[in-house]
């Protein structure tokens, strides 16, 4: 497991609707105009423990520089509501 999390690469955080990075039960889900954190994670006093909370870091560091550097960021965005399609294949 752990030569796994140390693998992890950071997500391109704001630009696609695609990318998903999972740390055990963590997930980062990558959005146009937010990043969505679900899930849960245990953080061990050892090295494992260690390794995990630096990927949770490297992805939560991604996210804060990429904020950091936007130029007009704006207050506040409207977030949308999901709409519910019917699923044609049914």
């Amino acid at each position: 497991m752990s030569n796994d999390i140390k693998d992890i690469e950071t997500i391109d955080t704001f630009e696609n609707e695609s990318e998903v990075v999972i740390i055990e039960d963590l997930t980062f889900e990558n959005r146009t105009d937010r990043v969505s954190i679900s899930g849960g994670i245990d953080i061990t006093r050892d090295k494992i423990g260690l390794e995990k909370i630096c990927a949770i870091k490297r992805q939560i560091d991604a996210i804060a520089k990429k904020l950091e550097n936007e130029k007009e960021l704006p207050d506040e965005i409207e977030v949308l509501t999901a709409k519910i399609v019917r699923n044609p294949f049914e």
